[in-house]
């Protein structure tokens, strides 16, 4: 079918963010007594904190001292981390060629509403965006497949019109659970072999936007 609408994934696809949310975690886990490798912490970044959090503590989010510690972690990575956060180069371009063929945008991130905001103003793409999803729009984040659903309800879209572009292996499982094609980047710090499922692996957004004629989202796009 043809393509209307493409979602996007924000954190390590579009901006340079993934080690920085790493980090605000192993701040806040250390601090609460919880020690944590930003190797193991790494790997996580990509599902969202209601997941990540037990993983890492044993703590639920629904608790008080999950609550807390949450909270923590959003102030420590908005204060801290986020005014540091750059885009990858390419981003307005490749979207403008989305754009340019008709397609529609919408952000689909386990990142809270706040920081999808933030995020898509730092990509340079707020104005380009049909509408945002975030955790805020979902009963359970990536790799659950709410998100991607609550991104094309907010599009008015059906699956087989639309595609995802994401960077980690929690974004393939969860468009893959919305029976989404999804294309993937490498500049979140994943290989190959843990992307795998997507329809095509770029390094990153400018290389995608160097194929871009040639990619499934162009020829989609144009049918």
């Amino acid at each position: 079918m043809p393509l209307e609408v493409l979602l996007l994934d924000i954190d390590g696809t579009l901006v340079d963010s993934n080690d920085a949310h790493a980090r605000a975690w192993v701040d806040v886990l250390s601090d609460a007594g919880f020690p944590a490798a930003f190797a193991e912490v790494r790997r996580l970044i990509g599902m969202g904190g209601d997941k990540l959090l037990p993983k890492m503590s044993g703590v639920s989010k629904e608790e008080p001292l999950g609550k807390e510690l949450s909270e923590a972690r959003t102030r420590r990575f908005t204060e801290h981390y986020l005014p540091t956060l750059r885009p990858f180069p390419g981003v307005r371009p490749l979207m403008e060629r989305v754009r340019a063929l008709g397609v529609q945008l919408v952000a689909a991130t386990s990142s809270n509403e706040d920081e999808a905001k933030a995020l898509a103003r730092i990509a340079g793409i707020d104005d380009l965006l049909l509408a945002k999803t975030s955790s805020d729009d979902a009963a359970h984040s990536k790799p659950d497949p709410d998100i991607v659903v609550a991104a094309l309800a907010r599009a008015g879209a059906s699956p087989d019109r639309a595609m995802m572009l994401g960077d980690t292996p929690y974004d393939v499982t969860s468009a893959t659970r919305a029976h989404v094609d999804l294309v993937a980047v490498r500049s979140g710090g994943w290989g190959d072999e843990d992307l795998h499922g997507a329809v095509a692996v770029y390094d990153d957004v400018r290389d995608l936007l160097a194929h871009f004629d040639q990619s499934p989202i162009a020829r989609r796009a144009v049918g």
